[in-house]
């Protein structure tokens, strides 16, 4: 029968991973993880100034996430129970390599290897990238008050880090499919063609992977 299914969504902000990953959800009946955003209490500072609240916002994130692959690992993959979660762990690092300097880097870096050595890696990623016009359209349309501060000079170069971390990411694991999807050229929340289109790579991949029993039972 194969691994159970652990599916991460991931790309930059206001591209659509949770939307997508309950949709993921509700289709297979997987268990669906999300991040936690809203309660990270630095985030709001973080937005009006990085340079001043970064360390304190990534550890916070960084120590929830372990916290909650832990859970999930507990409670459903080693039940032989799929899971699709809005995000990979290693986005931690994505951000953190922006916004902080050498030294904090440095020893946010050594904690990080500490606390994912034993995690569960996901066996399929979904990677959603879209221009920066998408991506502040669909941030300005979901209105969050934590993000109204987010500068597009930010967004813009942190698309360009999950670019290139992505492609490292592929390199480096060539075991682990990556599904890309274009939000420019897509949108799945407003229109059933395109997340059947989504679902059924996604299924495709499944069947590859011999996870097809697994789905159905």
């Amino acid at each position: 029968m194969g691994e159970t299914p652990f599916i991460t969504v991931e790309g930059p902000i206001g591209v659509g991973k949770t939307s997508l990953a309950r949709a993921i959800s509700q289709h297979f009946q997987f268990a669906l993880l999300k991040e936690i955003v809203d309660e990270n209490p630095f985030l709001g500072k973080f937005y009006e100034n990085i340079e001043e609240w970064s360390f304190q916002t990534e550890m916070f994130f960084l120590c929830n996430r372990y916290k909650q692959l832990g859970d999930i690992n507990t409670h459903y993959l080693s039940k032989k129970k799929a899971v699709v979660a809005d995000y990979h762990i290693f986005k931690n690092l994505i951000f953190a390599q922006r916004t902080l300097d050498r030294e904090e880097y440095q020893k946010y870096y050594q904690i990080y290897q500490v606390l994912t050595k034993d995690m569960p890696k996901p066996n399929v990623i979904i990677y959603l990238n879209a221009s920066l016009d998408t991506l502040l359209s669909r941030i300005q349309l979901r209105g969050r008050e934590i993000e109204k501060n987010i500068s597009p000079l930010y967004l813009e170069q942190l698309s360009l880090d999950y670019e290139e971390a992505i492609n490292r990411f592929e390199m480096n694991h060539p075991e682990i499919p990556v599904l890309r999807f274009n939000g420019d050229e897509m949108d799945f929340v407003k229109n059933e063609n395109d997340l059947q289109h989504i679902l059924e790579t996604l299924y495709s991949s499944f069947q590859s992977n011999s996870w097809t029993n697994t789905i159905l039972e």
